[in-house]
């Protein structure tokens, strides 16, 4: 076939080599620019700094995930957030129960913005976790829902040195629960600030009811759905018979929304 010449020649296709050095340097200038804002060389604001402190105050953004899990691995780094939170816990010495049971790094948490009946005994990841979802997603919901605060919060325990709870018809399984290392939480129920009380069994929406409009199945929805950003595990009454009364929450195992 005959070329025209009134078109330019086509450009020849870059090397291999060419764009491996064109992908090698942007590779190093991005490893570059992470050193200098990780040592401070470049300062940029905390809010869009992935290695900046969480700041538990702070509204929720796209960094906060990773600022949170960040937290809850390091103990020094959780135990540095949660004092910002303004919970009032006492530190909890290590301790091993049994085979798999036992606490590190642990509070016991006797004031947390509302009353929470018995001082739970939690992990840090999980006290910072809690705080985290009681802020930034449970008052904003209750407040959207009902134009009023949650002040209480009706928990069915945390710490307990058993197995998973796959419900009553299952066989048990032989890993223990999160709540064999306080890394867990059952929540029931809440209580608004007019007194009116809303628990997991009775107001949240069951499967045969797939919408709804009642403010209370609203708010659990939205509290549920709110755990499942700030916790690595979310399970309610959708998940089995044995979640049919509560949320159960928690931290550091897979991740669940359920």
């Amino acid at each position: 076939m005959a070329l025209d010449p009134s078109e330019p020649p086509a450009k020849p296709a870059p090397s291999r080599r060419k764009r491996w050095l064109g992908m090698a340097a942007v590779c190093a200038a991005l490893a570059a620019a992470a050193w200098a804002v990780a040592t401070g060389t470049i300062e940029i604001p905390e809010r869009f700094n992935p290695w900046a402190p969480l700041d538990v105050a702070a509204p929720p953004d796209w960094l906060t995930g990773f600022k949170l899990e960040r937290a809850r691995r390091e103990p020094a780094r959780c135990l540095a957030a949660l004092a910002q939170t303004g919970m009032q816990y006492e530190l909890l010495p290590d301790r091993v129960t049994g085979p798999g049971c036992g606490f590190r790094n642990a509070v016991r948490l006797r004031s947390a913005g509302v009353r929470l009946g018995t001082a739970p005994s939690l992990s840090c990841p999980m006290a910072l976790s809690f705080f985290m979802w009681e802020r930034h997603a449970l008052q904003p919901a209750a407040r959207q829902r009902f134009g009023q605060p949650v002040v209480a919060i009706e928990h069915l325990g945390s710490y307990a040195c058993r197995n998973v709870n796959r419900g009553d018809d299952a066989m048990p399984g032989p890993s223990r629960s999160r709540h064999a290392t306080a890394d867990a939480l059952d929540v029931a129920g809440l209580t608004l600030a007019d007194g009116r009380r809303i628990t997991v069994l009775q107001a949240w929406p069951r499967s045969s009811a797939a919408s709804t409009d009642d403010p209370a199945a609203l708010l659990l929805r939205d509290a549920h759905r709110g755990a499942c950003r700030f916790f690595n595990g979310a399970l309610g009454p959708d998940y089995n018979a044995a979640h049919r009364d509560h949320f159960h929450l928690e931290t550091g195992g897979y991740d669940m929304c359920r």
